[in-house]
C-alpha cells in the first residue's frame, strides 16, 4: 500500500479534513504555516552512509523546503527524537550541532519537542512558518497556459543514494545533494515577492514526475514538459555513463532533489531570474483527464497510474 492510499483512508477516517494531502497546512486565523517530514533510520537514511550532524542539518532541510514551497518565512521548529538504548551523548551532540546551524543559518528557533526509545533513530521536525506573500502556492491551482519552471539541478541526489547504496564511487556534489540538500528559501522569496494571484508550487522531494502527477490530479489538468529542458549536473551524466546507466531516469523518478516545481502565468515568469528559474514546460488543456507527458526528441511518453505507481518512491 502506497502513501495515497493511505491518505484517502486517513481522509475518509477524519471529520475535519480540509488540511489533509497538501505538504503544508495553513491556519488562515494565524497566518502561519505547519508542516512536519520524519526521518526514519533504513528508510530514509543509513547510518553507515551520514553523519549525526548531516543528519541533523537534513531533518531541518527537508521542512524547510516544504515551507519554501508554501512561500512561507521559517520561524520555529519542534523535535521529536527516538533513539535505540546504546545510542551515545556524542550522536546526539552532533546532530544537535547539525540542527542549530541550519536554525542559525535562517534565523530559526527550537521551540520544543520530545524523547523516546525506540530499535532504530527516527527523527521527526514540526516547522512553523510565517505568511508573507498575499497569495497561496498550491498543487491545485495550475492553469492552462501555465509556465512550469523548475529550480536547481535534478537526479544529483538519487544518483548519490544510488552510488551508497551499492559502494560506487561518485563525485561529491552528489554525495552532498543526498546528504545535505539546500532548501530553496532564497527562490522562495523572490517568488513570492513577484506573484499576483495564487499559483502552483511543490517541492520535488518524492520527484519531478511525482510532483507533476500531483499537481496534475489536484489540478484536473494535462502537464507536458521537455526532458532536455530540465537542468542536470554534468557529474551526473558522468556518473551514469561509468555506470551504464540512464540519467534521464534519475531525473524523472529519483528523490531527495528538494527543487521547487512551479506554474505560474507567463507575464510573470518574466519578471524571474533565468538563472534561479529554468522553464521546462506548460500547462496544457483542462479536460477532466489529467496527464504527464514528458516529450524527449520525437518521443512523448505519457505517464500513467500504473507506471507511475510502480516507479515513485515508496515509503514503505
Amino acid at each position: 500500500m502506497k502513501e495515497l492510499e493511505f491518505l484517502d483512508i486517513i481522509k475518509n477516517s477524519l471529520s475535519f479534513k480540509s488540511f489533509i494531502g497538501n505538504d503544508c497546512a495553513f491556519l488562515d486565523e494565524h497566518d502561519l504555516f505547519f508542516t512536519q517530514d520524519t526521518l526514519v533510520e533504513d528508510v530514509h537514511f543509513s547510518l553507515y552512509t551520514t553523519t549525526p550532524y548531516l543528519l541533523g542539518r537534513k531533518a531541518v532541510n527537508v521542512n524547510l523546503s516544504d515551507l519554501a514551497a508554501a512561500l512561507a518565512k521559517p520561524e520555529y521548529i519542534s523535535i521529536s527524537l527516538s533513539l535505540p538504548k546504546m545510542t551515545s551523548n556524542s550522536f546526539v551532540s552532533e546532530l544537535y550541532r547539525g540542527i542549530n546551524e541550519v536554525c542559525n543559518q535562517y534565523g530559526i528557533k527550537v521551540i520544543g519537542g520530545d524523547i523516546t526509545g525506540s530499535d532504530k533513530v527516527v527523527i521527526s521536525v514540526c516547522a512553523i512558518g510565517k505568511k508573507v506573500s498575499l497569495y497561496q502556492a498550491a498543487r491545485n491551482n495550475a492553469k492552462k497556459g501555465d509556465v512550469i519552471l523548475v529550480t536547481g539541478k535534478f537526479g544529483s541526489a538519487s544518483a548519490g543514494f544510488h552510488a551508497l547504496s551499492n559502494f560506487l564511487y561518485a563525485e561529491n556534489s552528489l554525495i552532498d545533494a543526498h546528504l545535505n540538500p539546500v532548501p530553496r528559501l532564497k527562490e522562495s522569496s523572490i517568488l513570492a515577492s513577484k506573484v499576483e494571484s495564487d499559483i502552483t508550487v511543490m517541492d520535488t522531494s518524492d520527484g519531478l514526475v511525482d510532483a507533476l502527477y500531483k499537481i496534475s490530479l489536484a489540478s484536473k489538468h494535462s502537464v507536458r514538459i521537455d526532458i532536455n529542458k530540465v537542468p542536470v549536473a554534468d557529474e551526473l551524466k558522468q556518473y551514469s555513463l561509468r555506470n551504464n546507466l540512464n540519467y534521464k531516469n534519475f531525473v524523472k523518478w529519483g528523490g531527495e532533489d528538494y527543487e521547487l516545481l512551479i506554474c505560474v502565468r507567463e507575464d510573470i515568469y518574466s519578471l524571474l531570474d533565468e538563472n534561479l528559474f529554468k522553464c521546462i514546460g506548460y500547462v496544457e488543456n483542462k479536460d477532466n483527464n489529467p496527464s504527464v507527458i514528458i516529450d524527449d526528441l520525437n518521443v512523448s511518453e505519457h505517464i500513467t497510474a500504473n507506471e507511475f505507481n510502480k516507479n515513485s518512491f515508496n515509503h514503505f
